[in-house]
């Protein structure tokens, strides 16, 4: 059976790294079942979460697992669509990997409040006592920079309009479908509802989230899918 690490559960949410959370979709969409491991973290071959192990390969990374995924196991997460189609799969997956997330992560991990009901309260049941204000402080001040190179040069009301922009793109493409591309799931609606999941999340609040919370569409397709494939975490 796979196993995938991640970081675990959080209220509402099936793992607490939307690329996780991308890759249990994705191997939902495939019907693999899996087992969840919480205990990878210092061995992950990137550094960073999820990584997979199948029948001993280890695979990390939410792309390269699909891509693998595809090559040893014959999935076409994209089955039914054409060239065009499957290039704006592709454009979307990276949209929200590498822009929303990355907005998304700044308010979470940024925020003093957001941090401290979101990933702050995560961290405070994962480590002991005396290594706790050491080691949060140390993640926290690392992901923060990261993130503070890009972003940090903007003002408030300039992300505030990014979040307009961004959460009236993912309504349009999304309309009034079941899933992105029509009535079958493709690869983007992966990292599309792993996006929603966490941005959406009670923990953070950001201008995206409440842009985002003012297109019922939007929230009515994170709650389609939770459903479909997390019908455990929908109904906590």
């Amino acid at each position: 059976m796979l196993k995938i690490y991640g970081f675990g559960a959080a209220p509402g949410l099936p793992d607490l790294s939307p690329y996780v959370v991308k890759t249990m979709t994705l191997l939902k969409m495939a019907g693999f079942d899996y087992v969840v491991d919480t205990t990878g973290f210092l061995k992950a071959p990137k550094g960073k979460l999820p990584y997979i192990d199948d029948n001993g390969v280890i695979v990390p990374d939410s792309t390269l697992i699909r891509f693998h995924l595809e090559k040893t196991r014959g999935v076409d997460f994209d089955a039914g669509l054409d060239a065009v189609g499957r290039a704006q799969s592709w454009a979307i997956e990276k949209y929200c990997d590498d822009h929303l997330i990355a907005l998304i992560a700044f308010h979470r991990w940024a925020d003093d409040d957001n941090f401290a009901r979101g990933i702050g309260a995560f961290i405070d049941k994962m480590l002991p006592a005396p290594i706790r204000a050491p080691a949060k402080w140390m993640v926290r001040s690392r992901i923060v920079e990261r993130y503070r190179k890009n972003l940090a040069r903007f003002t408030p009301d300039e992300l505030a309009a990014f979040a307009e922009r961004d959460a009236d793109a993912l309504s349009a493409l999304i309309g009034d479908k079941p899933f992105l591309m029509g009535e079958t799931p493709c690869a983007a609606d992966a990292a599309v509802f792993a996006t929603l999941a966490l941005l959406l999340d009670h923990a953070t609040d950001s201008p995206l989230r409440d842009a985002a919370l003012s297109r019922p569409n939007l929230v009515a397709y994170r709650d389609r899918l939770m459903e479909k494939y997390f019908s455990d975490v929908a109904r906590r």
